[in-house]
């Protein structure tokens, strides 16, 4: 990584902590990734993205905040960044995946909270990443109760604003959404001081979309057997979308997704055709949590796909692009982002849906159901996705873990017992 301690110190930063992050991440990620054989070529930008992950993109951030522009951190899938692009801004991702932030999350919150909270707090509070430090303003939702009162303790340091995220599907609910994406609309033009006019917001719902367009072909190649790209790598790229100026990310995947469509021309791929193909549904893996996909992967098993808001939660569906004015792109919004199934939403069949679909498209031989530590949402959840996943005769485990390391020989042997019992 080049050298970016003047930018770490202009931004309020605790140097002397942050210099322990940068000292394991890259072995941590040489290890996981730069150790796997037959990589596409087109990896080597998101491998740069990484090591310069603390220093380029944050850069960007803070010279467009020189221009007058403002930067908003998200936490959540459901946030629509059309908004934020509309208005000159930009939209960046912000939680937190590392074990290395989950004890500053502790000052202030229970520790049978889950990680990913924690972990998002202490980044913030401990002063130790530059994109909490960089956003004027952070956009939380009410995806979970644990989430909502740490929107509360965030906003003592920085101003947070919050979108109400109705927890039924009806008519009612969605309309209900298209007043919440209204109210975002009238804060940011407040924070901003620009107009979310009809033309700006067009032209930022075709951004998201080439984006998500982009993901969504990439996640294709990998319905190919042999699989092109393993998991490892294919996570990588979802994370990096988060935060990654929109425009640039669909025109680096869109090259990587050229050289593996031509490696499934090629029949070339990166495990054997006859390895068992494993699906991950459940909570959403933040950058750096890299842990489940490497247990699998170093196994033998290529993971296909996820079900989860960094897999297909994120960038299925389009928002329509044929609305002109305010009031009908609105709406487009509201329809699009409710057909994301979280587990926040009761009765919530769709997820179920989706996990079944997915296990049909992309042939999978078992599923994984991964769920963090104190998340009560997926973890009750899990119920009914294994009742339906026997029904259907997938083969299922359930697997909840934390950021830690210290249960990763546990984790790699009922892994492994998994992958053995499908007999491939």
């Amino acid at each position: 990584m080049a050298d970016y301690r003047q930018m770490w110190t202009d931004l309020g930063m605790d140097l002397e902590k942050h210099d322990q992050l940068c000292a394991v991440l890259p072995e941590a990620f040489g290890g996981i990734y730069l150790s796997q054989e037959n990589r596409p070529e087109g990896m080597g930008f998101f491998d740069f993205v990484v090591s310069e992950i603390h220093g380029v993109r944050p850069a960007e951030l803070i010279e467009h905040q020189k221009q007058g522009g403002k930067v908003f951190g998200t936490f959540c899938v459901y946030v629509p960044d059309e908004v934020i692009f509309a208005a000159g801004a930009i939209a960046t991702g912000l939680c937190g995946g590392s074990q290395f932030w989950v004890p500053g999350g502790e000052k202030v919150l229970p520790a049978n909270t889950c990680p990913l909270i924690k972990a998002s707090v202490g980044a913030r509070l401990d002063r130790t990443c530059p994109f909490f430090r960089i956003a004027d303003m952070f956009i939380g939702e009410t995806t979970c109760d644990g989430k909502k009162k740490a929107w509360e303790i965030l906003n003592q340091d920085v101003p947070v604003y919050v979108m109400d995220l109705p927890q039924m599907k009806r008519a009612k609910d969605v309309a209900a959404w298209e007043d919440e994406i209204r109210l975002l609309i009238a804060k940011v033009e407040e924070f901003t001081g620009s107009k979310v006019a009809p033309e700006a917001l067009s032209d930022a719902i075709k951004l998201i979309n080439n984006k998500r367009a982009a993901l969504a072909r990439l996640y294709k190649t990998r319905q190919s057997s042999p699989v092109p790209i393993s998991g490892k790598d294919a996570l990588l790229v979802s994370q990096i979308a988060f935060y990654d100026d929109p425009a640039r990310n669909a025109t680096m995947v869109n090259k990587l997704c050229d050289e593996l469509e031509q490696r499934i021309v090629d029949g070339k791929g990166v495990f054997p055709a006859d390895a068992p193909r494993i699906m991950i549904t459940g909570t959403p893996m933040a950058i750096p949590n890299w842990k489940l996909h490497h247990i699998v992967e170093s196994s033998g098993a290529p993971v296909v796909v996820e079900e989860s808001c960094t897999g297909v939660r994120y960038f299925e569906h389009q928002v329509d692009e044929s609305q002109t004015t305010l009031e009908g792109q609105v709406k487009a919004l509201a329809e699009r982002y409710m057909q994301i199934n979280c587990a926040c939403f009761t009765p919530n069949p769709g997820r179920i849906e989706d996990i079944l679909r997915l296990a049909r498209e992309y042939r999978v031989d078992g599923v994984i159901d991964y769920n963090l530590q104190f998340c009560n949402l997926y973890t009750t959840e899990s119920y009914l996705v294994q009742q339906a996943l026997k029904e259907a005769g997938i083969p299922y485990l359930r697997l909840e873990t934390d950021y830690s390391e210290q249960d990763f020989e546990q984790l790699r042997t009922r892994v492994g017992a998994f992958l053995e019992m499908l007999g491939k």
